[in-house]
């Protein structure tokens, strides 16, 4: 049996250049050329919209008093930065406005603009508007009530009062939450926090939109769910037009660089004493030479192409164990 094998061995290299065209047939050569590919590697998550925390605000009065009139009425009703939310009495607020009024009249004719800096000091504490302040001087005389005002554009997601409600200081009346950026949040195993230092963008995708939401603002939780193997990753979207909304699912499709390669599938390429061969197709037909190359695998097909050939160039893809036989036998290498 051995003995065949040399015997054939030693045909191979004629049957290339025999003129019989049945011999030809069967130890034809398939060739190809190397070629630049673009790459982008990328991975699936999934996760939720959720509230910016930055981007809520209680409404908590530094005053006690009762609501005389309410104009957020309504749980998540949208409000405007400077709308009026309640008009509330509060004695502790009438009585410095009182002071203030007293000692605006008092420095005029003495000169005490002390006592007045602290009479108005004392309103701004007690968080009155600058505009309800000036409107004590303008009309000259003191309102008994107080208007509350939203700092914020916003939706109300939290309303703990309503007309005729008694509140204490620091109670919380409303909560106001900004959609204008949303975070997605999304679980990840602890083996991917590797592909986060690849990727170098995310596109969020909806259900309930053909948008595509994309974002490198991202924060990786430096916390672990131990039950879960799981880890948190955050990332932060502009909501402009606020059509995105807490709890809604998400898709997150993460994308790394994208780079470019030359290369050959690995039927192309022959490993031999720890180095690397391709056989490239030679001047004259039927001819075909060794040439040590620099691969690294790209995946379990492809090989990417690091030196030894460039882009265009000829090998051969088909009957590598020929090529080698051929080679050995006339000690190219």
């Amino acid at each position: 049996m051995k003995t065949f094998i040399k015997t054939l061995l030693l045909l191979l290299p004629l049957a290339l250049f025999a003129k019989d065209a049945t011999i030809e047939q069967l130890f034809s050569v398939q060739t190809l050329k190397v070629q630049k590919v673009t790459t982008a590697h990328s991975k699936k998550n999934y996760g939720y919209v959720r509230v910016d925390e930055a981007r809520v605000n209680d409404i908590s009065p530094r005053f006690g008093g009762y609501v005389v009139k309410l104009y957020a009425n309504k749980i998540y009703k949208k409000v405007k930065k400077g709308e009026a939310l309640a008009s509330v009495y509060s004695p502790e607020v009438f009585k410095a406005k009182d002071e203030y009024l007293n000692s605006y009249n008092y420095a005029k004719k003495h000169s005490n603009k002390g006592m007045l800096r602290s009479a108005k000091l004392k309103l701004e504490l007690l968080g009155v508007s600058q505009s309800e302040i000036k409107k004590i001087i303008s009309a000259g005389k003191v309102s008994l009530n107080t208007t509350i005002y939203s700092p914020i554009d916003g939706y109300i997601y939290v309303k703990n009062i309503n007309k005729g409600s008694a509140f204490n200081a620091k109670s919380k009346l409303f909560e106001i939450v900004n959609l204008d950026e949303v975070w997605v949040e999304a679980k990840i195993f602890e083996d991917d926090r590797v592909w986060l230092s690849e990727a170098k963008k995310y596109d969020v995708h909806f259900k309930s939109t053909k948008n595509i939401y994309t974002t490198t603002n991202i924060l990786l939780y430096p916390k672990l769910n131990q039950k879960e193997a799981t880890m948190t990753l955050r990332l932060r979207l502009k909501n402009k037009n606020n059509f995105l909304f807490p709890g809604m699912y998400a898709t997150i499709n993460s994308k790394s660089q994208t780079n470019e390669y030359l290369t050959l599938p690995s039927t192309a390429v022959i490993r031999k004493n720890s180095k690397h061969y391709a056989f490239m197709v030679g001047e004259f037909k039927g001819e075909y030479e060794p040439i040590e190359i620099s691969v690294e695998h790209l995946d379990n097909q492809t090989y990417i192409i690091k030196a030894g050939l460039n882009e265009g160039d000829e090998v051969v893809n088909n009957a590598l164990f020929m090529m080698d036989s051929d080679a050995q036998i006339n000690t190219l290498y």
